[in-house]
């Protein structure tokens, strides 16, 4: 057996196919050199602070291949102008390598504008913060929504929700300032279909029932009947039923009076009867006065001065001569107003006896 293996056959297939290996090795790496030019390196250019035009065209001359990528904005520097570059200028590369280079782009990135309607106004501001977006001006108008976001408005066009926008730009928001009260209901009646829920959406109102008599839902029917009632008092956001038919409301007569029994309820106004019972009523009671009484001063009689006494000469007069004399003063009677209520009188003061002067 190891006379085989050393026979000198054997050793010739070994070398052959050693040398056969070592050849296939040392070309394989010669070619690789050729297709690689390898120890051929290129010195990377520096097209910092370039425009990305002038940057490509010097590359291109270099033989290298360039890949451009939009940097983050920065308005320090001019648009399209390179900012970075990979690899770094002075490197060393082969043939054909791809540079990456990272360009200030003309205005920031766009952003996708969030669905912020019908949301609160507080929430709608951070969504907008958090893609980039400001919140400009904020119109609040009449709505039932209050503190919601109606419209998004940007240069003065409304917005919709997935709108590519710059990053950083300045929208507006309509904000429903809620319902106003007490608003006059318009006149439907005689428009078409279409016409009269531009009106209703106009006055801030929405659109309730819609009931065609053909049941062909055609928008060009006539209005001949509308709840609330023209001209009614009603709050903004209020629904308003409408009935539409072909014919006019001329021709409807039979219908709106129908209608009328249904949404019309009539209240009586007429005084009632004298003859039904009236519900006690709280009255405050009279005072009365009493009436005053005045009372009767008694008049005090005058006295009189007694007479002096005049010494007569004659002789006395006896007893049976004299005469008596007595004054008998005069008594007035007092005068008294007779009152209005039926008051006894009072009796009359009897006034004071006068002196008796016997002569």
């Amino acid at each position: 057996m190891l006379k085989s293996l050393f026979h000198w056959k054997v050793l010739v297939n070994l070398l052959l196919a050693a040398a056969i290996f070592t050849g296939l090795v040392w070309l394989t790496f010669r070619w690789l050199e050729m297709h690689t030019n390898h120890g051929k390196e290129i010195a990377v250019p520096n097209v910092m602070n370039r425009s990305v035009q002038d940057a490509i065209k010097i590359l291109d001359d270099s033989g290298l291949e360039y890949e451009v990528d939009s940097f983050k904005y920065d308005p320090k520097y001019r648009p399209f102008q390179v900012l970075q570059i990979y690899p770094s200028p002075g490197s060393r590369v082969k043939d054909g390598r791809t540079i990456i280079m990272k360009v200030n782009p003309r205005t920031y990135a766009q952003v996708s504008v969030p669905d912020i309607l019908d949301r609160y106004k507080g929430l709608a501001f951070r969504q907008l913060e958090q893609v980039g977006l400001k919140v400009g001006d904020t119109i609040f108008e009449p709505s039932i929504q209050r503190d919601a976001v109606i419209r998004m408005m940007y240069n003065g066009a409304t917005l919709k929700p997935g709108s590519l926008l710059p990053r950083f730009t300045t929208i507006d928001l309509v904000i429903g300032a809620g319902p106003k009260r007490n608003i006059s209901v318009p006149n439907l009646v005689g428009l078409t279909v279409q016409e009269a829920k531009a009106i209703i959406a106009q006055n801030l109102f929405e659109v309730g029932l819609v009931e065609y008599e053909d049941n062909n839902n055609d928008e060009s029917d006539i209005v001949y009947y509308q709840d609330p009632a023209s001209y009614d008092v009603r709050d903004q956001g209020m629904q308003i039923d409408i009935w539409a038919s072909k014919k006019t409301p001329a021709e409807m007569g039979g219908k709106i009076a129908q209608l009328n029994s249904i949404y019309r309820i009539k209240i009586d106004t007429v005084a009632p009867s004298q003859n039904y019972y009236e519900d006690p009523m709280y009255r405050a009671p009279e005072r009365r006065t009493q009436p005053q009484v005045e009372r009767a001063v008694p008049v005090t009689p005058q006295r009189e001065a007694p007479k002096p006494e005049v010494k007569s000469t004659e002789a006395p007069k006896t007893a049976t001569d004299q005469k008596t004399t007595v004054t008998t003063p005069k008594t007035t009677t007092p005068k008294t107003t007779t009152p209005k209520a039926t008051t006894a009188p009072k009796p009359d003061e009897k006034p004071k006896a006068k002196k008796v002067i016997v002569e």
